[in-house]
């Protein structure tokens, strides 16, 4: 099993940040943090690293039916995308499989939860 859903287009890549964060927002996830990766590489290490970004995608009442079923699972949230530059114009946004780390977690309640965040995960990425 992947641990991510990916698709690589081309195009500019604020703009796809843009569709990225309008199409989480359409499956009913908001982005409670974003990491520019090449920002802070440049900051701490003084590194030029292409443009990475990690969106933390966080839709709440999946969120909330996962945390009353595991408490500890607060540790794998939010489910992570990300957008990095593949150049020549070519962008590619990932995300997680869900399904991949519930692995690690023994807790049937969790599957479904699961199964459903992924397919939405999945439509964001189809519809990029």
């Amino acid at each position: 099993m992947e641990y991510h859903f990916n698709k690589t287009i081309t195009g500019e890549f604020e703009e796809v940040i843009e569709k990225v964060t309008d199409e989480l927002e359409k499956e009913g996830f908001g982005v409670l943090t974003e990491i520019n990766v090449t920002e802070t590489l440049k900051k701490k290490l003084d590194v030029d690293f292409k443009k990475y970004r990690i969106l933390g995608a966080c839709n709440a009442p999946y969120a909330h039916k996962a945390l009353k079923a595991e408490d500890k699972i607060g540790t794998m949230l939010p489910c992570n995308v990300i957008v990095q530059e593949m150049g020549n114009g070519k962008i590619e946004v990932a995300a997680v499989n869900p399904m991949a780390s519930m692995q690690a977690v023994k807790n049937k309640d969790l599957e479904q939860i699961a199964i459903e965040i992924g397919d939405k995960l999945k439509q964001v990425i189809a519809k990029i």
